[in-house]
């Protein structure tokens, strides 16, 4: 059994080897996040040799959800930009000790680090409409009473009693016409239709970025697109080790075999360049599945073509249902892949600006020059509030890729609505081409409606639309047991990890820490690592974190300010005058929920 703590007395100390570690053998399904993180862990921690680790990935990189292209139908490519935070305790500590590929003497963390510290993130502008006018508030989340009573409501409810509901059960136009709904659903992806368990594990996980989501000043970038920032060196750092990588090769099934409660993989089932073949397994043998992707099935347009869907479930959602069949402690893949409405979000592109002329008009939202490179520039996304496709876009560092040319910028944005026209192209976001997708944005960034066709070419902006079909499966609505145990009951050697996997922890999915603790559980588990791993940041039990987060979705109001009924005014002020002169009315202090010296 895995354990969890925190402080360095815990951290700092290096893992015992497991006896026989180097007589076992190690076949990861799958190169993204999580499969690269589990081999890493496998060296780092478990001492396991290397060139016993084996990587089974069905594309040509080893990218997974992070995955980034320079040249997909002429343009960049790019599914989106990770959010990161300070609390990311287990991608942290990985990161710490795997090396820079722009400076081996430094940490991939310490790059991080030392960027941030130069350039911190924080956007200047986050909310707009009125083709191209900044929200006046839009640094206030605009919650009134009903709604933080709703919010405080939902993180009140243990999560048994949750199962069954969405986010539209448990909260009401109060709390959809709030800025703080709009800031929250746009940076995560979220829509009213998905699951209440998810919204308040994300409530409650980042309760302690409060004061910073409506100006990003509390989550961070990586210099470059995510491939090249995370997954490039850790392959280089496995490589090193002598990892064997089998790309186009797809993991057709595992066949396991149940004595009792005893779960044992006995054979991998594998085909690459259309040639079966299969791996006994014994008990010496590990196994870690990635089981279903949100970026499986992903099609490309271009410029001028919208991408053709692609349904199908591809290779991870494959092998989870091949396996579910044998096991009902292997999930239920069907909650998350089958059932995805026609609404849902779906469609995003990558946007190579080119032409100058389109400076301005974004440069007025952010007040940094355009093409100012090495510098952060949205700070996160800006959000289109009245875009019939619930439109967002930012731009991160530039350049977004090594050897990108300097006269260019790369633009990443999505629409959240597919089952709506645009206001300025009138057909769904999915049927668009690179170019459309384009003038949409031009239109909504307050470009003459004269000059989008033009400014829109493909000598003036580039623009790859793409397609992925299972990109808001991981918020679908679920109950205890759809998503499998890291290491399910009994399971002697088979282990699943990435952000469909059921974590023993209250962390959130859609993260790159989910997918670096599955491998932290995953590794720690079924080598039996007497060592603990880092613990979910436990800010949501820290009365300071309470309090802070209080003042701050109250639009930084003091308890005087808030709209109180008389016998809630009564209450209020009886406890104030019962706590005057006492740590508990420093704390309020503080945290500004008080005056000083009140």
């Amino acid at each position: 059994m895995v354990k969890f703590t925190t402080g360095n007395y815990y951290g700092l100390v290096r893992p015992k080897a497991t006896p026989g570690v180097k007589d076992k053998n190690a076949y990861i399904v799958g190169a993204g996040l999580a499969g690269l993180a589990s081999a890493a862990l496998l060296i780092r921690d478990g001492y396991m040799p290397g060139e016993n680790i084996t990587i089974f990935e069905e594309k040509e990189q080893a990218s997974g959800s992070l995955e980034a292209f320079e040249n997909i139908n002429g343009g960049y490519v790019t599914p989106g930009g990770r959010e990161m935070e300070d609390h990311f305790e287990c991608l942290w500590n990985l990161f710490s000790t795997i090396p820079s590929l722009e400076d081996p003497k430094q940490s991939c963390l310490d790059l991080y680090y030392y960027l941030d510290q130069a350039d911190p993130n924080k956007s200047n502008c986050r909310l707009i409409h009125n083709q191209g006018e900044k929200l006046p508030d839009d640094k206030y989340y605009t919650l009134n009473k009903k709604a933080l009573k709703q919010i405080m409501k939902l993180v009140m409810t243990p999560e048994r009693k949750l199962v069954g509901k969405s986010i539209e059960d448990v909260f009401d136009d109060n709390f959809f016409s709030s800025n703080f709904w709009t800031d929250w659903q746009t940076m995560f992806a979220f829509e009213t239709w998905q699951s209440a368990i998810e919204m308040r594990r994300y409530l409650m996980r980042f309760i302690h970025q409060i004061d910073g989501l409506s100006d990003f000043s509390s989550v961070k970038f990586n210099k470059y697109d995510d491939y090249q920032s995370m997954s490039e060196p850790l392959v280089a750092f496995l490589q090193d080790h002598g990892v064997v990588f089998q790309y186009n090769t797809t993991v057709e099934n595992v066949k396991v075999s149940t004595d009792g409660d005893k779960v044992l993989a006995k054979e991998i089932i594998l085909k690459k360049d259309q040639q079966e073949d299969t791996i006994a397994l014994n008990e010496n043998d590990l196994v870690f599945v990635t089981n279903g992707s949100i970026t499986e099935s992903i099609t490309y347009g271009s410029h001028d073509v919208a991408p053709v869907p692609n349904e199908d479930l591809g290779g991870s959602w494959t092998i989870w249902k091949r396996l579910a069949a044998q096991d009902e402690r292997f999930g239920h893949p069907e909650v998350f892949c089958d059932t995805i409405p026609a609404k849902a979000w779906k469609t995003s592109a990558t946007l190579t600006l080119k032409d100058k002329r389109i400076a301005p008009y974004i440069e007025k939202l952010t007040k940094r020059p355009l093409f100012n490179y090495d510098k952060c520039e949205t700070g996160g996304i800006i959000t289109i509030t009245d875009s019939n496709w619930g439109m967002s876009f930012t731009i991160h560092r530039q350049p977004a890729y090594k050897g990108q040319p300097k006269d260019e910028v790369v633009l990443w944005l999505y629409g959240l609505y597919s089952d709506v026209k645009g206001n300025y192209i009138k057909k769904n976001i999915t049927d668009c081409s690179g170019k459309e997708i384009t003038e949409e944005l031009l239109y909504h960034l307050g470009v003459p409606e004269d000059q989008i066709n033009e400014m829109s070419n493909i000598e003036n902006i580039q623009a790859i639309p793409d397609y992925m079909p299972f990109i808001t499966s991981y918020f679908q609505m679920r109950k205890p047991g759809d998503r499998p145990q890291v290491i399910p009951n009994g399971s002697a050697n088979l282990a699943f990890i990435g952000n469909f996997a059921e974590s023993t922890t209250r962390d959130v999915v859609f993260t790159t820490e989910y997918s670096v603790r599955t491998a932290f559980e995953a590794v720690y588990g079924l080598l039996n690592i007497d060592h603990t791993i880092p613990e979910v940041y436990p800010s949501v039990y820290d009365i300071r974190t309470l309090m802070k987060s209080l003042y701050y979705l109250s639009d930084q109001k003091t308890l005087e300010q808030m709209d109180l009924n008389p016998m809630e005014r009564f209450g209020l002020n009886f406890a104030l005058n019962k706590i005057k002169g006492t740590w508990l009315n420093d704390l309020l202090e503080e945290s500004h929920l008080v005056k000083k010296n009140q």
